[in-house]
């Protein structure tokens, strides 16, 4: 018996770029709440934004935000994962370096941008809906630094961003592509994976009564994870192979796996 569903949200629960949740979302998380069911976003995106995303139920959620580096529930922080300070600034400071590309550093409840590219600092702001300060230098960062990433909006995989840093860091960080602009660097056992079986161990969940959606590879371990792994139809095929069923949309697959009323 499923006792928790966990969603990936961009590519997977959004689709198509969307930046806010399909009218019949809400209704099904509720609908899975009348049944015991407890539903968790799991995403690279930070807790203000998808507190915000999700604010009709926002306190009836688990959260797994940063790719797995923070975890909440009720609330309360279950998991806070740090990563070594010296070391994430080494990461920034190559990924300033290279042409195109921005970083990101991610503390818990705000994400620091020392933009090159007035539109980036917008973009996340205004059509990401973050919450973001703006620094001079990244070593003003005034917390604990849980994740750091790239982006590179010409396409994260294309100009080789992603060899070129994993072959500087895939040695001392956890590293994954986190979407078509995106590759984050995390503390070595921090994933999507692990933060959903810190839930389950809180909660007294095991991983065969838990479900998951996901469609990029910082979701592949929290599909291998759970009972029942969902790919979406337009997953690589890394993703394919590690799901159990393949999703066109969240909703459906949600309804009709659980006969859930319209």
């Amino acid at each position: 018996m499923i006792k928790m569903i966990a969603s990936d949200l961009d590519g997977t629960l959004l689709l198509n770029g969307a930046q806010s949740l399909s009218e019949d979302t809400i209704p099904i998380i509720r609908s899975l709440k009348e049944r015991g069911i407890l539903f968790v976003a799991a995403s690279g995106r930070q807790y203000p934004n998808l507190r915000r995303l999700f604010a009709p139920v926002a306190d009836d959620i688990g959260y797994i935000c940063e790719n797995g580096a923070l975890v909440k529930y009720q609330g309360k922080t279950l998991y806070k994962s740090v990563i070594p300070r010296d070391l994430a600034l080494e990461v920034v400071d190559a990924i300033v370096a290279r042409d195109g590309c921005e970083a990101l550093v991610s503390g818990e409840d705000t994400s620091y941008i020392v933009p090159k590219d007035p539109y980036y600092e917008y973009h996340l702001r205004y059509e990401f809906n973050n919450d973001m300060t703006t620094l001079r230098d990244f070593r003003d960062v005034p917390e604990d630094i849980m994740k750091v990433s790239v982006c590179e909006f010409s396409g994260i995989e294309k100009g080789g961003t992603v060899s070129a840093l994993n072959r500087l860091f895939a040695d001392r960080l956890y590293t994954t592509v986190s979407g078509l602009a995106w590759q984050d660097f995390l503390s070595i056992g921090t994933s999507k994976g692990a933060a959903i079986a810190i839930l389950e161990q809180a909660l007294g969940f095991t991983p065969d009564e838990t479900m998951a959606f996901g469609d990029q590879y910082n979701d592949l371990e929290m599909l291998r994870h759970v009972g029942v792994p969902v790919a979406m139809a337009n997953s690589p095929a890394d993703i394919l192979a590690a799901a159990a069923l393949v999703s066109s949309r969240v909703e459906d697959t949600l309804t009709e796996y659980f006969q859930l009323q319209r």
